[in-house]
């Protein structure tokens, strides 16, 4: 009746329009059978429509498909399609190349966004990642919560490690390595706040994880020394800066020196000493 009301001049039908909605007249039977009709048709598309979104709100994501999509784009990367840095095809396109819709795709794109592999923006389109960095935090992150890896076995790893890559570091640093360790000691001899102590503390070890040339451990080891920015902040605290930059000192000289052996020991002698020191503040 309201649709009736709406035509031009329809308001002075309306007396007449109430008489056969309410049954007074030989027509009130066919006006209320074509208005339902008229209602049930014009309703129908919508109820589709709701209809199809609940369906494909409830639609489970088909984690084989993203499985799938994940190896596809892991070979785009491996061949070379897509480069560090580099722009992805537009989603249509890597849809179709894929075979598979692009909510699919979507759904993938976003996982790898999470880790770190690639990033979406908004208008422009989809970039890889320049660097590995951002990819290996989250993963590593996750394992160190997850396995409830404690203090003492990330330090633990350091003494295995770290030692053999000072040793390296002494074989193959650069003028420039040099030149940063040096910044870092600097840094720390003239820092005012504790952040700014273990900002240089992590600034000189990262240099020695990028002199001694070995691009897994310097990633990794830059994600276990950020795990353990909690204890090293408490304990630097508690510790006199003279401490640690003596080791610093005494380790970027032997690096300097292309002493591997001194490298070495010195690192080993640092990293247990922080592990002491650390035991027995915690107690």
């Amino acid at each position: 009746m309201a649709l009736l009301l709406a035509l031009p001049g329809g308001h002075r039908q309306l007396p007449i329009l109430l008489r056969l909605w309410n049954g007074v007249g030989p027509y009130s039977r066919e006006l209320q059978g074509r208005v339902k009709l008229f209602c049930r048709n014009a309703a129908h598309p919508i109820a589709h429509m709701a209809t199809s979104l609940r369906t494909r709100r409830k639609t489970p994501v088909d984690t084989r498909i993203t499985a799938k999509i994940l190896e596809r784009i892991k070979r785009l990367i491996s061949t070379g399609a897509v480069t560090p840095g580099g722009k992805f095809p537009a989603e249509r396109d890597l849809a179709k190349e894929f075979g598979v819709n692009r909510a699919s795709l979507r759904q993938a794109l976003k996982v790898l966004e999470i880790m770190g592999v690639l990033t979406q923006r908004v208008g422009d389109g989809t970039y890889l990642s320049a660097s590995a960095e951002s990819t290996l935090k989250e993963p590593l992150d996750f394992l160190i919560l997850l396995d409830d890896l404690s203090h003492h076995e990330l330090f633990e790893t350091r003494m295995i490690v770290e030692p053999e890559l000072a040793a390296r570091a002494a074989q193959r640093a650069t003028a420039e390595d040099l030149i940063g360790l040096r910044k870092a000691i600097v840094a720390m001899e003239h820092c005012r706040t504790n952040q700014e102590r273990l900002d240089a503390d992590l600034a000189f070890h990262e240099c020695i994880f990028r002199a001694s040339g070995n691009r897994i451990c310097h990633l990794l080891f830059r994600v276990i020394h950020r795990n353990l920015l909690t204890s090293m902040s408490q304990l630097s605290k508690r510790v006199p800066l003279d401490r640690p930059l003596t080791f610093h000192k005494r380790i970027y000289e032997a690096i300097q020196g292309r002493n591997s052996e001194e490298a070495r020991r010195q690192m080993l002698d640092h990293i247990t000493d922080t592990r002491v020191l650390l035991s027995a503040t915690s107690k």
